[in-house]
């Protein structure tokens, strides 16, 4: 199973090379990304499958594609 990948901003140092087509296990969650991407939970504060809002025990499957922002601010 595969899904592309997405980081954005201050995430971009965690992106693996295969980021376009990334290996996953069946029942992987958001929450469990990202331990083995080793990001820290709390630097991630948006996440999307597919553009649409999930959650840290949203399920991920085979061809979704994963976006994850960190905290933004502005001005």
């Amino acid at each position: 199973m595969k899904i592309e990948l997405k980081l954005f901003a201050t995430l971009v140092q965690f992106l693996p090379e295969n980021s376009d087509e990334y290996p996953i296990d069946q029942g992987e969650t958001v929450q469990s990304l990202l331990g083995k991407l080793g990001i820290p939970e709390e630097d991630v504060t948006l996440y999307f499958i597919n553009a649409a809002r999930a959650y840290l025990e949203s399920e991920i499957k085979d061809g979704d594609r994963v976006g994850l922002f960190p905290p933004v601010g502005g001005g």
